[in-house]
């Protein structure tokens, strides 16, 4: 059964410009196209998120089957993915805050009988304790209250349970130079061309809040969770836009996404990077 709609999620991240920021991006059924077509194609976008369920496919490897919760479901990505590709391990639920990226993700898991769909924040879940065995949090904690939605997700995961978390990566050149130079060069840029009334470059503002490794890990282990492994994954010595030239000539990353990640002890060419945890049992 796939099942729709509590309201839209009703837990701020504290700052209302950032809230705004952040629901302008998922609130309407075009963005939800827009961000799963992004998943196509060979732009950077498309490398990161191949990149990326790369690297969460491999932690799923190691971990339970049963029920599984993708946080921050989007138009259902992951869940199609799950679907297509490990059909008999996951009972699936997904989460998202937005109600257009939930009907996308209700279009695009139809006929599957194992899948059950609700409009959440990761900051206040309608799920009762300890009942997933798997969560994943995908591309959700950047736009949210982290240190709540980890408690959440502590929460909601059985103990012993798995937990995968992906984050943006503050400190990779890529990350760098594409907040700090690209992106505010594009909105002086798009300012001056609306000036002369022919706009043709823009850079939102995102709500977009990267936390580092080593304080992302921290904050799991203060809300219950004992961290595992981590991953880098698009790994790209390349900023923007050197890396839009690059990637349309060179295109091996989607037969050979393996070549995107890294577990070296320096891995900064990583543009975001995983990690994977266990909930702490009872009394650990």
């Amino acid at each position: 059964m796939v099942s729709s709609r509590i309201a839209w999620a009703n837990r701020s991240t504290g700052s209302p410009a950032r809230d705004a920021a952040v629901a302008a991006q998922y609130l309407t059924s075009d963005n939800a196209a827009s961000y799963a077509a992004s998943y196509e194609g060979w732009r950077p976008a498309a490398r990161y998120y191949c990149s990326r369920l790369y690297a969460v496919d491999e932690a799923l490897d190691a971990g339970p089957h049963g029920r599984l919760l993708d946080v921050g479901c989007g138009p259902g990505m992951l869940v199609r993915h799950l679907l297509d590709t490990r059909p008999e391990e996951f009972q699936i639920t997904g989460c998202d805050q937005s109600p257009a990226m939930i009907d996308a993700a209700i279009a695009r898991s139809k006929g599957s009988g194992n899948v059950e769909l609700t409009v959440a924040r990761v900051e206040k879940m309608p799920f009762p304790d300890k009942h997933f065995d798997v969560v994943v949090a995908m591309g959700v904690l950047e736009y949210a209250d982290a240190s709540d939605g980890l408690r959440e997700i502590a929460r909601v995961v059985r103990p012993g349970g798995l937990v995968v978390v992906t984050m943006l990566n503050p400190l990779s050149p890529y990350r760098l130079v594409e907040w700090f130079v690209y992106w505010p060069l594009l909105r002086v840029l798009g300012r001056a061309e609306r000036l002369l009334g022919a706009q043709r470059h823009a850079a939102d503002v995102s709500g977009i809040r990267a936390i580092p490794l080593t304080r992302l890990r921290r904050m799991m282990r203060e809300s219950g969770l004992t961290p595992q492994d981590t991953v880098h994954y698009d790994v790209t010595p390349l900023v923007p836009p050197l890396d839009r030239l690059a990637r349309r000539w060179s295109r091996k990353w989607r037969e050979h996404p393996e070549r995107t990640v890294s577990r070296r002890a320096r891995p900064w060419p990583g543009t975001a990077y995983l990690v994977t945890a266990r909930r702490r049992t009872d009394g650990a």
